[in-house]
C-alpha cells in the first residue's frame, strides 16, 4: 500500500481559511453573531502569520511581492473589526498559494533522480576471486568484471582482448563503439557485447559520470532564478494601494474607508488568476505529450529566443537505419535484406535489430538461423536455409570468406557498412546510418514562426558526422566534438542573445539540460539523467511536440496577463468606488470575489489552447 502523502502548508492554511469562513457563516446563520467573528479570526491568524514569515523572507533576499498588499489588508481588517473581510481575504490568498504550489509540484513526483542510473556497487577480480564490493572500494589498479548490460561503473581501460560499449548516453554517437586492449572507457557507457575486464584508473569520485553528476548540481544551482508573473507588478500596484487608502483615510478621517480600499485592493486576480492561467496551460500542454515542470518553466518556454539542440535522438531519430543496399552479381536487394536479418535474429546488436526490424517492415518471412555463432562487436556466423552465411563488418566478413580485403563501397561520415557473405563468396552490402527525423525540417520551420531566432546544433559526435546530417536545415551554428562542459559553456554563451531553451536525451545533455533557462528532455526513450535534470520532458518520441508545448506556453502566458489587466482595472475602479465611501469593507470584499470569478473564468481558457496543426479536443 502506498505512502499517504502529507499535505503541503498551503494545502493546510487553504483548510484552515475556508473551515473557519464556513463555519462563521453557519454561526451567523444560527443567530450567534458572537461566534462568527471568534472563528472568523481563529481562521485568519494563522494565514496572517504564515504570510508574515514568508514576507520577512523575501525581503531578506530583497524581492518585494504581492504578499504585502494581502498582509495589510487581512491586518487592517482585523484591528478595525472587520473579521469577515478578513476572512474572505484569507480565503483568496490561500486558494492562489495552494494553487501556485500545485502548479510547481505536479510532475516532479514522476521524474527518476539523476543517480539512479549510477552503479552503486561493482564486481572486482582479487587473484581467482569475484567479490562484489561498493563504489567507493574501488581504487585505480583494481580489475572489474563488467558483464553484458552493465553500466561501466569507474573510469578504466579494457584489460580483455576487446570490449564493445554502447556509449551514446554519454557522446551522443548513436552506434556503438568496438575497444580493443587497451584502450581507454568512461563511466556511464553501457556494456553491449559479452562480459569483458577492466582496469580502474580513477576512483569513482573522480570518473566521468560523477563529473557530469557534478555539473549538473552547478548548474541547477546557478541558474537564475525567475520572478512570478504577479509580483512583476508588485511594487507599482502596492504603491497605488497605499497612496489611495492613505488618501481616503486622511481626507475623511475614516479609517474603515482605507480598511476598504485594501480590501478591494488585495491582489486575487494577480494571486489567482495567473496560476489558474498557467495550471490550465501545464494541463493542456501535457495533453500534447509535452510535460511541463511547473509555472516558472511555463512562463520562461514562452519567451525563449535561441534553441540549442542535441543531434543523435533528438534532431535524428537515434536508431539505425537502412540508408541503401548494394547487391552484388545474382543477389537481389530484398535477398540480401532477408539473408542478413534472418541472421541477425539471433543478435541484441542496435544494427542488428534495425535489419531484422526493417525486414519485417518490408513484410519479408525471415528463415530460422541454424548454428548460430556470434563474436560480439565483429558479427556472426550461421547456416540460413541450409547455406553457410556470415554478416558483420568489412574486416570480420573478409576474414570469415577468405578474402585478403573487399573494396567497400564510398560511404557518407558516420555512416556504417555491414558486409554479407553467402556460401563462401560475398552478396552485398547495407548501409547503416542515424537520419535526420522526417520532422524536423518542418518544425524548425514552425519553431521560427514562434518567434525562435536562433537555433543551433550543439552535438558530442564527429563534426563531418554533424555537418552531413544537417546539411540545409539553415541552421544559425554548429558545435561538434562537444564534451558536458563544452555544452554548458555552449548555452552560457548563447544567453547574450535571450532567453535560451536546451533540447536533448542523453546523460552528456543533463549538464545543459540544467545550465538553460528551460531544458527539455526527450523522455520516450531518454536518460533518466536527462528528465531529471530538464524543466520540460516530451513524453513521446516526437520532436514536432517542441512546437506545440511553445505554441501552449505563450498563449497560457498571454491568457494570464490579459486576466492580469483586466482584473487590475476593474480592482483600481472599486479601489476608488471605496476611497469614495461607496463601498464597506464586506462589500469590497465580496465585489473582489466578483472579480476574481471573472478573471478566474478567463483564465480556464488556457484548456482550450489548440496549437495550429492540432486538432481541438
Amino acid at each position: 500500500m502506498p505512502a499517504l502523502r502529507r499535505p503541503s502548508l498551503p494545502a493546510i492554511l487553504l483548510s484552515i481559511a475556508l473551515a473557519a469562513l464556513i463555519a462563521g457563516l453557519l454561526a451567523r446563520l444560527a443567530a450567534r453573531p458572537d461566534l462568527a467573528a471568534p472563528i472568523w479570526v481563529a481562521g485568519v491568524v494563522p494565514v496572517l502569520a504564515a504570510l508574515i514569515v514568508e514576507i520577512a523572507r523575501s525581503l531578506w533576499r530583497g524581492e518585494v511581492g504581492l504578499d504585502i498588499v494581502a498582509a495589510l489588508s487581512m491586518s487592517a481588517a482585523l484591528v478595525f473589526g472587520e473579521s469577515l473581510a478578513a476572512a474572505v481575504v484569507a480565503v483568496m490568498y490561500t486558494g492562489g498559494s495552494f494553487l501556485e504550489s500545485y502548479a510547481e509540484g505536479r510532475a516532479r513526483h514522476e521524474m527518476h533522480a539523476l543517480l539512479a542510473r549510477v552503479p552503486r556497487r561493482a564486481r572486482r577480480l582479487t587473484g581467482e576471486t569475484l567479490e562484489e564490493v561498493p563504489l567507493d572500494a574501488i581504487v585505480p589498479g583494481d580489475r572489474l568484471l563488467i558483464r553484458q548490460g552493465d553500466v561501466v561503473p569507474v573510469d578504466g581501460h579494457v584489460a580483455s582482448e576487446r570490449a564493445f560499449l554502447d556509449t551514446s548516453a554519454l557522446t551522443g554517437e548513436s552506434l556503438p563503439v568496438k575497444l580493443a586492449h587497451g584502450d581507454e572507457t568512461m563511466s556511464g557507457a553501457t556494456n553491449a557485447g559479452e562480459a569483458f575486464e577492466l582496469v580502474a584508473t580513477r576512483r569513482a569520485e573522480e570518473s566521468t559520470y560523477a563529473g557530469i553528476v557534478r555539473l549538473v548540481e552547478s548548474a541547477q544551482a546557478s541558474k537564475a532564478p525567475m520572478s512570478r508573473l504577479a509580483d512583476r507588478w508588485s511594487v507599482g500596484f502596492l504603491a497605488v494601494t497605499l497612496a489611495l487608502a492613505g488618501a481616503a483615510w486622511a481626507l475623511t478621517g475614516d479609517p474603515i474607508r482605507a480598511v476598504a480600499v485594501l480590501v478591494v485592493a488585495t491582489p486575487c486576480p494577480l494571486i489567482l488568476a495567473v496560476p489558474v492561467a498557467l495550471v490550465a496551460g501545464l494541463s493542456r500542454a501535457a495533453h500534447f505529450g509535452v510535460l511541463i515542470k511547473g509555472a516558472k518553466p511555463l512562463e520562461a518556454m514562452a519567451a525563449v529566443q535561441t534553441l540549442i539542440l542535441d543531434k543523435t535522438g533528438t534532431l535524428t531519430d537515434g536508431r539505425p537505419r537502412i540508408t541503401a543496399i548494394e547487391a552484388e552479381p545474382g543477389f537481389a536487394e530484398d535477398e540480401v535484406l532477408r539473408l542478413a536479418a534472418a541472421l541477425d535474429q539471433g543478435s541484441q546488436h542496435p544494427v542488428a535489430q534495425a535489419l531484422v526490424t526493417e525486414a519485417r517492415r518490408r513484410g519479408l518471412a525471415l528463415p530460422l538461423p541454424r548454428d548460430l555463432v556470434e563474436r560480439p562487436g565483429e558479427g556472426l556466423i550461421g547456416t540460413v536455409e541450409g547455406r553457410r552465411a556470415v554478416v558483420g563488418g568489412i574486416g570480420f566478413v573478409a576474414g570469415e570468406l577468405g578474402l585478403g580485403w573487399i573494396e567497400a563501397p564510398a560511404q557518407a561520415p558516420g555512416a556504417v557498412l555491414v558486409a554479407l557473405g553467402i556460401e563462401g563468396r560475398l552478396a552485398g552490402w547495407l548501409v547503416m546510418a542515424d537520419p535526420l527525423r522526417e520532422d524536423a525540417r518542418e518544425m524548425l520551420a514552425a519553431l521560427r514562426g514562434r518567434g525562435i531566432a536562433r537555433i543551433l546544433l550543439a552535438t558530442g559526435d564527429r563534426a563531418a558526422v554533424a555537418e552531413r546530417v544537417t546539411e540545409g536545415l539553415g541552421l544559425d551554428g554548429l558545435r561538434a566534438e562537444l564534451t558536458p562542459d563544452r555544452k554548458v559553456l555552449t548555452v552560457l554563451t548563447e544567453r547574450k542573445n535571450g532567453p535560451v531553451m536546451m533540447v536533448g536525451d542523453g546523460v552528456n545533455d543533463a549538464p545543459a539540460l540544467a545550465a538553460a533557462d528551460v531544458g527539455v528532455a526527450m523522455g520516450a526513450r531518454g536518460a533518466a539523467a536527462s528528465a531529471e535534470a530538464a524543466d520540460v520532458v516530451l513524453l513521446v518520441d516526437r520532436i514536432d511536440r517542441l512546437v506545440s508545448g511553445i505554441a501552449v506556453a505563450q498563449g497560457a502566458l498571454a491568457i494570464a496577463r490579459q486576466s492580469v489587466f483586466v482584473g487590475i482595472g476593474l480592482s483600481l475602479a472599486g479601489m476608488i468606488a471605496a476611497a469614495l465611501g461607496f463601498l464597506t469593507p464586506v462589500e469590497g470584499a465580496l465585489l473582489q470575489e466578483a472579480i476574481d470569478v471573472a478573471a478566474i473564468l478567463n483564465a480556464l481558457r488556457a484548456l482550450r489552447i489548440t496549437p495550429p496543426g492540432e486538432g481541438a479536443a
